[in-house]
Order: structure tokens, then sequence, then C-alpha cells
């Protein structure tokens, strides 16, 4: 029997993500992937967040995505020959990663993969296939079947990250309600010169797709992702066998030379696990959760669990925080799925409707809309991905107005206590390599001081780094972007959320640092 610290079940991008945190925050894990070798997955999963790829910064990937990948600022939505409006993206701060950056699964995966194989802690066995799952009181032992036979790994704790089907949530128990689409879509990478820009392009109901859509997505060395919704019975080899999967394509291209560089036909499902944590073992990503692409919230959903729950279970292995400190995974991260697929639910009600009068629904906004802005607000192409708050979560000392955070998708989000913090630029005398705030987040709490006594939390928190705003805040953008006033700081949790604004006193602060690794944490 091996052992480790942490036994994950996939090797995909979630997965990596997980691994990468931990190993740098000390603990060991190996990844059990089922596949023998890594496969071409074209663009699949392809647009990537900004305040995702900070996360896959903190793990050594995040800048070689953005150098390799498009970046895309404006998203243009179309009614046949009408466009309806344009939606560009709120920063609050000065961020240092564009929106949103366009670049194939198997690149993401590449880039991971190069981190994983320099991070002396982390581990991947390909070829191995998860079949069982022990959930013990205080072990977890996973058996796996590889290459040389069956093989026990033993860990503390378990993570599933073993997709859709995972047998991680099978071997669990743990029922995936939800419900799948009759209508097919057909992605296509295309690659070839064509006059378009940079931007994200949504046909609703275009000449060539009548009573459907098509998506165009911009990504590296002119190849462009093609979505087209197709019927229930589409078969994309009759297509191409009868001429008609060509004649498609050009009816975007034109007489241009193209190449399909990958093709893949999908039905899109909209599922949530019942729970997300039994005993010693985690979902995490498709393993949790199944939404519509339209809006890019899976995998840069997955990432954010993947974080989430690797940075808690660091803290428990290595004795700075109590057990109960896991049990906020579910209690954040499902609130978040919970939202993601309230989102894409009404963009899919929208883009394939179920019922006759949802059709007219659609038909009579999206006539509206060529002349009527207001019509054209409810025209729904996805909303798109964004970070979760965790207003409620029992690591967040309460902030004032919680009544009147804005929910709604894509809306900005006011500075308050369970948000991600805006980044800025920074200057840290001690630290030359730090050019912006996120930089400073991932291996610790970091508190932010306007000044005040001492704000030292003291004893037993764990890593934690102070820095008063005054001295590495020289453009005063921080400060304006927290919203901080005199003798005011803000806990910041490892994964760059906001944990408390309070006083800039030694007893308030310890309070909101203890709370935020699940020391004294309450019901929230």
């Amino acid at each position: 029997m091996l052992d480790t610290e942490v036994v994950i079940i996939g090797g995909g991008p979630v997965a990596m993500t997980a691994a990468l945190i931990l190993g740098k925050l000390g603990n060991s894990s190996i990844m059990l992937e089922a596949k023998a070798e890594r496969e071409a997955l074209g663009s699949k999963a392809l647009c990537m967040q900004r305040d995702v790829l900070d996360i896959l910064e903190r793990v050594d990937a995040g800048e070689q995505l953005v150098a390799e990948g498009v970046t895309w600022q404006m998203g243009r939505t179309y009614f046949r020959e009408h466009e309806l409006f344009q939606i560009t993206f709120h920063d609050a701060g000065r961020a240092h990663f564009p929106p949103f950056v366009n670049i194939g699964q198997d690149r993401t995966e590449f880039w991971l993969e190069q981190s994983v194989e320099v991070q002396p802690l982390t581990r991947i066995r390909y070829g191995h296939e998860a079949t069982r799952i022990y959930n013990g009181e205080d072990h977890v032992e996973v058996t796996a079947v590889g290459p040389d036979g069956e093989v026990t790994i033993s860990g503390a704790y378990a993570i599933g990250a073993d997709g859709s089907r995972s047998v991680t949530r099978k071997q669990l128990g743990i029922d995936f309600p939800g419900y799948s689409f009759d209508d097919q879509f057909l992605i296509c990478d295309i690659r070839a010169e064509l006059p378009f820009t940079n931007e994200r392009r949504f046909f609703f109901d275009p000449q060539w797709n009548p009573d459907r859509q098509v998506l165009i997505h911009p990504q590296a060395d002119s190849v462009w992702r093609i979505d087209w919704q197709v019927p229930p019975d589409y078969d994309v080899e009759t297509e191409r066998a009868s001429g008609a999967l060509d004649a498609r394509i050009r009816k975007i291209v034109g007489d241009q030379h193209y190449e399909i560089v990958w093709m893949s036909v999908y039905r899109f499902h909209q599922r949530i696990a019942d729970r997300f944590t039994v005993g010693r073992t985690f979902l995490v990503g498709d393993a949790a959760h199944l939404y519509a692409p339209f809006g890019a919230r899976g995998l840069n959903s997955g990432v954010q669990d993947a974080e989430n729950i690797a940075w808690k279970v660091a803290y428990v292995l290595n004795g700075w925080s109590p057990d109960a400190l896991l049990d906020t995974y579910e209690a954040e991260r499902r609130p978040a799925a919970v939202e993601n697929l309230a989102v894409t639910s009404r963009t899919m009600e929208f883009l394939v409707p179920h019922t006759e009068e949802q059709w007219q629904v659609r038909r009579s906004v999206l006539e509206q809309a060529v002349t009527d802005e207001a019509a054209a607000k409810l025209v729904d192409s996805g909303r798109l991905a964004e970070p979760y708050w965790y207003l409620d979560s029992p690591l967040t000392t309460p902030g004032s107005d919680v009544a009147e955070f804005p929910t709604a998708p894509g809306v900005p989000r006011p500075v308050r206590p369970g948000v991600l913090c805006p980044d800025g630029p920074c200057h840290v005398p001690e630290r030359p390599d730090v050019t912006r705030l996120r930089e400073l987040f991932g291996e610790g709490l970091v508190i932010l001081s306007t000044g005040g006594s001492d704000v030292h939390p003291g004893e037993n928190v764990g890593p934690i780094d102070i820095y008063e705003l005054d001295l590495i805040d020289s453009g005063n953008v921080l400060r304006e972007a927290l919203e901080l006033g005199p003798g005011q700081a803000v806990v910041v949790r490892p994964d760059g959320h906001l944990a408390a604004v309070v006083a800039a006193t030694h007893t308030a602060v310890r309070q909101a640092a203890t709370r935020a690794i699940g020391i004294e944490a309450t019901s929230g």
C-alpha cells in the first residue's frame, strides 16, 4: 500500500490545480488518472476568466496561458443580421489579467503539467482507474487498476476530480440530479484566415442556422471555435459524407481555405451533486456540477472549487486549523454551484426553449430587441463567469449592507467581506518581485491596514503577512478599490477572498483572522 497526504482521483486541470496548491503549502498528493496519456481535447473548456488566471498564476501557469492564448474584452450579440448589443467588463481596482483569455483545454493542461513536473510533492499516475474508495474515520483508501495490476493508496483525504461520470461520486452514493438537453451542439475548431476581430460573437437565428444559434470564439494561430446548435438526431459523419458539413462551415468562412483542427458533438447537461463532501472525501469540478457552457462557468468554477478545498485541507494537515474548517468547503462552493446552475438554466431556457410559451417569449424578445434597448437587456446569450461571493460563509465576519448586495449576474459587486479582493499595483520594499496586490495571496492570511495600533492577530493562525497600505499603495489605488477609511484593516484569505473589514486593532483583527481559518467560525 502506498501512502500520501491527499489522494486525488482524476488528472485534469481541476485535479492538477488542487495538487499544485497543496504542494505549494507543503502537502503531498498523488493524482490517479484513468487515461493512459493526455488526449488532444481541442478547445473544449476554452475561456479562462481573469480571476481564475490569478489562481493558475499562483501555481505558475497563468502568465503562460495569457501569452499563448487570445485575449478578448468585448462580446457582440446578433439577431439575424442585426447587432443587438455589446458587452464589456467591469474592473474594481486595476486588474493585471484581461477579462477572458481563450486557450484550448489541452494547452491549459499542458502548462499545468509543466508545473506538476517540477513540484516535488505532487505526482500523477496515468492509466490508473479508481475502482473503490474507502472513507475511514482517520484516513481514506483508494484502490485503482493500473498497468501493473491493482494498487491501493492511503491518504488523510481524497478529492474526486474525475469528471461528469465520477467514480468517486458513485462510490460515495451521492445523487446527481438534473436534466439533459435533447438538442446537440456541434463544436469545431477551424483554422482559417478570417476578417474577424478578437471578439466573442453570438448569433441568434442566423440564416445559416434558423431557429437555433451559433457562437464564434477566436483562438491562437488563426483557429476559430464555432458552436452550432443542431437537432437531436444530428449525425456529423452523415453530414460530412454528404458534403453538408463543408457547406455549413462555408456559411461562415466563405471561400477561404480552412482546416478542421478538432471536432466533437455534445449534448449539454445541467446537474449538481446532492452533497460535495462525505467524510474525508470531497467532490470538485464536473464531478460535483455540470453546466451548459454558455458563460464559461464549467472549468472556471472547477478551478475555484480546487483552490477552495486545497487550502483548507492544507491548513488542517499542517495543524493551523481544526477539522471543522473542511465543513466550509460545501458551505461555500455548493451555493456557488447553485448560483451557476441557476444562471445557466435561465440562459438555456432562452437558447433552447422547452415549451411553446418559452418559444414565443424568445421570438418576441429578439424581434423587439432590434429597436428596443430595454428588450435587448432581456436577451440571454450567456452570463459570463465570475467569482462567487461568500457573504454568508461561516468564515466571513459579516459586513454592512449585506441585504443590499447585488446578486444579478454580471453586475459590479461592491467590496464587502466575502467577495474576491480587487487587484492593483503595489510596491513592497522587502519583496521587490511583487508588483501587484494579488501576488501576495496564496500562502496564508494577508492583513492590509490603514493604520491604528498593533494589528497582529498573535499566535496560532498559520502563516500571515501584514502590510500598511500607506507603505505599499503609493498611487492610492488599493485604498480606493477596497473602500477603506482611516484606522481600518482587511483580512484576506489564502484564496484572495475578503474575510473581514474591521477596526485596525489587535482584538478585532484576531477575531476576524481566527474565524477566517475556522478556529472560531460560527454559523455566519
